[in-house]
């Protein structure tokens, strides 16, 4: 995938070029044309091809908590709860 992506980019920046060096061209219509034919299209590829892979990896994200969970669970005493602190006496004012 990355092959083709280079490739793009390589094409839209002779483009660019192309655009620059030619006497009816500017040097912001090249950087238009490299960013809108090359860099916007390629970032769009590039997130939208990724979209399975940050799936994968939120479902083991997902897995692993899962897992943490049922681990902290299992606690000694079997309950699944925290243990509670120690009773404090109550104060009391002096008369």
């Amino acid at each position: 995938m990355y092959l083709v992506v280079i490739a793009w980019l390589y094409v839209a920046l002779m483009m660019a070029v192309a655009e620059a060096t030619h006497s009816a061209g500017t040097v912001l219509g090249a950087f238009f044309t490299f960013v809108l034919y090359g860099a916007v299209p390629v970032a769009l590829v590039i997130y939208l091809g990724g979209r399975p892979a940050r799936r994968r990896a939120a479902k083991a994200r997902e897995a692993a908590q899962l897992e943490q969970q049922r681990a902290a669970s299992a606690a000694p005493d079997g309950s699944g709860e925290a243990a509670a602190e120690a009773p404090v006496a109550p104060v009391r004012k002096e008369p």
